[in-house]
């Protein structure tokens, strides 16, 4: 089911003639709250895998941040995450799928935890084609955005070898809770999708051949 790690703004006020990500490579995220009205155990309770979405609603800028930092965001002066890695060595690479956010051009970003800035490695819509890459899952192509998770294993494999591979596996179900309560938290919906194609999406994110993918992770409003 799973096999190898993919986890993916702005505050703006005003007029804005071109969407974030129309001309510029990079974008720079507002600052993730660190405080919420909705306490952890309210989260716990009501997490659910919600396949259904309002499609013509889009997520904010400020929410895919959020989603983020909750996934990968560094918490400390030494570069530690939100999530644990065995030996801090973080094989996780995280990116989004836009196809309806607020003020992001629609494409495929990466995100870089210690800048909390996307990348854009791709435009255009990739949601329907990320669909077919994984079985034509309906719920890929109708969220606002989807979060996948790559990984590089190596970097982990290097100093613990074979064992290092579980710990991958173990991390991004790390990552990936981290992603599911948080939506919880925002009042968004979110599953977990591991039923994929790994070469497939591998190519529709244009992913390095050093990374695998590992989970993708629909957003949106339930």
């Amino acid at each position: 089911m799973l096999r190898q790690c993919i986890l993916t703004f702005v505050i703006i006020s005003g007029v804005v003639p071109n969407m974030i990500g129309e001309q510029t490579a990079s974008v720079r995220l507002p600052k993730p709250a660190r405080t919420s009205s909705v306490s952890l155990e309210q989260t716990l309770h009501h997490r659910r895998s919600i396949r259904e979405y309002k499609t013509d609603e889009p997520l904010s800028l400020q929410e895919v941040s959020q989603l983020l930092w909750a996934a990968q965001g560094v918490t400390s002066d030494d570069g530690l995450r939100t999530a644990p890695s065995a030996g801090a060595l973080y094989p996780l690479e995280v990116y989004v799928v836009a196809g309806n956010v607020r003020n992001l051009q629609p494409g495929i970003y990466h995100y870089r935890p210690r800048e909390h800035e996307l990348v854009r490695v791709a435009t255009g819509d990739k949601r329907r084609e990320l669909s077919r890459a994984a079985l034509d899952q309906e719920q890929v192509r109708d969220a606002p955005a989807v979060i996948a998770f790559s990984a590089v294993f190596e970097r982990t494999t290097g100093k613990y070898r074979e064992r290092g591979r579980r710990y991958v596996h173990i991390e991004v179900g790390h990552a990936s809770q981290n992603v599911l309560l948080q939506a919880v938290s925002l009042g968004l919906g979110a599953v977990p999708v591991g039923a994929f194609s790994d070469e497939e999406v591998k190519k529709v994110m244009s992913l390095p051949e050093e990374e695998e993918p590992m989970y993708l992770m629909p957003i949106g409003r339930r």
